[in-house]
């Protein structure tokens, strides 16, 4: 929006953003009450946007599938002999050797088919589905986060940045905020480019603005400029403060930007979220080369994505930091399952999505999309949804932000159901109220054959303990009842379950939740 039009503005319901230096600059509403991202949290989510629609059976392979896949991709499909074998049934591209690595290591998990009903397969409308956190017949136009910041900051931007609360919220790496972090009354994310090169704008004047609307706008105008300068100094200070420990490849723009990102983190930059993108992945013709099928655009960009996050997390760990951060890679929908006659996969449904990091539970959640026979499988079809895409952004603002579970369910939609996807580092996915104890589970033996011994401490309280299976489903209720103060033990019997990997999930009336992975074995 140019400076003349948005001068012109008069009405303050107003939600289209002016972005002045990177900051999203809209009028003034009413705020309402949603959830707010833990300010006591020292944790960052970083979020990894792949644009176009990555097609995931070509990232992740589903090998119990592959003769199937084959003859429906024939054109574009990589010989099995060239995969990344990373599971009995899963296989990654071969130009993910970084993310293998880093799945090797224990540090990255692979959610299966995410994705949401009635997909819409335009980039636009599915993009807003994904950013904002919705339901498809939902035209809400704040994002997931941003509902998330409202609650404790009702009159963003009024009164920030402040002694409490000096650093942006979010930052965006690249030239436009996220809408992920809109909230009602803004954005708030910060777009920057160059974190040690910002330079400051213009103040505006100081003189009185007129009460009229064009004040109003005017007022607001000035308050952006304001708010970015303070920002912007905070930030190049927080830049010019950090350090990297690795080198990242420097021909890679992804890469580039997560370093940013850890330098930012390593300074000392108190921000909760930073998003970054990697565009490309609208492969409609030449995903691959014609009779080279491990090469092609898709397969530079998996090498982009795979070799920025191995960087990346080998940062952290040489920074003593990677207990701090979690990454999250999401797109807007995958690719239908059958290839296309140019070398290339149309808009799809369903796809893998990767978070990667210390604290996640490692592997596989979900089993691998069927792929039907040719008679089975039209020109139209896409990957089946198993994984609703709010219940796993649900689970993250459960166990790394510590968010009640009704909130989330308030925040994103009622059918919420939780996601075990984190919960490997200290008292990792524990959330707690202030003056209580850290809640510590034992389970012993773990692993187990027939059964394990549950053991906790809590309050005069009503207490509730569960086993859900890899999929996030109720597997047997435990105890749902008040139990006096003091320890408690149970021993739950999993001898007629399949081996595999399953999760208790303890939660406390009096605050607090914690759950775990208990692996029975064959």
């Amino acid at each position: 929006m140019k400076r003349r039009q948005f001068l012109k503005t008069t009405s303050l319901a107003a939600t289209v953003p002016v972005f002045i230096n990177g900051m999203a600059v809209s009028a003034m509403a009413n705020s309402n009450i949603f959830s707010a991202v833990n300010g006591d949290s020292d944790r960052v989510l970083v979020l990894i946007q792949l644009n176009g629609g990555n097609d995931g059976l070509n990232m992740v392979v589903p090998l119990d599938q592959y003769d199937n896949l084959a003859n429906l991709r024939s054109n574009i499909i990589i010989p099995q002999n060239e995969l990344l074998s990373v599971e009995d049934t899963v296989g990654f591209h071969p130009n993910m050797t970084g993310l293998k690595s880093v799945y090797d290591e224990g540090k990255l998990t692979v959610v299966q088919s995410v994705g949401y009903p009635s997909q819409n397969r335009s980039h636009f409308r599915s993009t807003d589905i994904w950013t904002n956190g919705v339901a498809p017949d939902d035209f809400t136009t704040t994002g997931w986060l941003g509902r998330n910041f409202d609650v404790n900051t009702p009159d963003f931007p009024v009164g920030f940045p402040n002694e409490d609360c000096p650093d942006p919220f979010a930052i965006a790496v690249g030239s436009q905020t996220s809408q992920t972090c809109q909230g009602l009354n803004g954005n708030y994310s910060m777009a920057i480019n160059d974190p040690t090169d910002l330079n400051p704008l213009a103040s505006g004047g100081g003189d009185a603005v007129p009460n009229t609307p064009y004040g109003d706008e005017l007022a607001f105008l000035r308050l952006a400029i304001e708010q970015s300068n303070a920002y912007g100094d905070v930030v190049t200070a927080a830049a010019n403060a950090g350090t990297n420990m690795v080198d990242y490849p420097a021909d890679n723009e992804l890469a580039q930007k997560l370093k940013n990102v850890a330098l930012m983190i390593s300074g000392g930059l108190r921000t909760k979220v930073y998003v970054v993108s990697l565009g490309g992945f609208d492969t409609h013709a030449n995903q691959t080369v014609e009779g080279e099928t491990t090469t092609g655009e898709h397969a530079t960009l998996l090498a982009t994505l795979s070799s920025a996050i191995e960087a990346f997390q080998a940062d952290l760990a040489a920074l003593e930091l990677e207990d701090r951060v979690l990454g999250m890679t999401f797109s807007e929908f995958g690719r239908r399952i059958r290839s296309n006659g140019s070398i290339g996969t149309d808009h799809g449904d369903a796809a893998p999505l990767i978070l990667f990091g210390n604290c996640v539970n490692p592997g596989m959640i979900g089993e691998n999309p069927t792929i039907g026979t040719e008679d089975e499988v039209d020109f139209q079809m896409g990957v089946e949804m198993q994984y609703n895409f709010r219940n796993v952004y649900g689970s993250i603002l459960m166990d790394w932000f510590e968010v009640e579970e009704a909130t989330v369910q308030n925040v994103l939609f009622p059918e919420f159901e939780y996601l075990p996807i984190l919960n490997a580092c200290m008292l990792d996915n524990t959330s707690q109220t202030a003056g209580r104890q850290p809640i510590k589970v034992v389970a012993a033996p773990n692993p187990f054959s027939n059964e394990t011994t549950l053991s906790f401490t809590c309050q005069s309280e009503h207490v509730q303990l569960r086993i859900l299976n890899s999929l996030g489903q109720e597997v047997e209720v435990l105890i749902n009842k008040t139990l006096p103060a003091g320890s408690h033990s149970i021993v739950f019997d999993g001898k007629n379950l399949t081996a595999g990997s399953y999760y208790y999930q303890l939660k406390l009336e009096n605050g607090g939740q914690k759950s775990g992975l208990l692996t029975r074995m064959r």
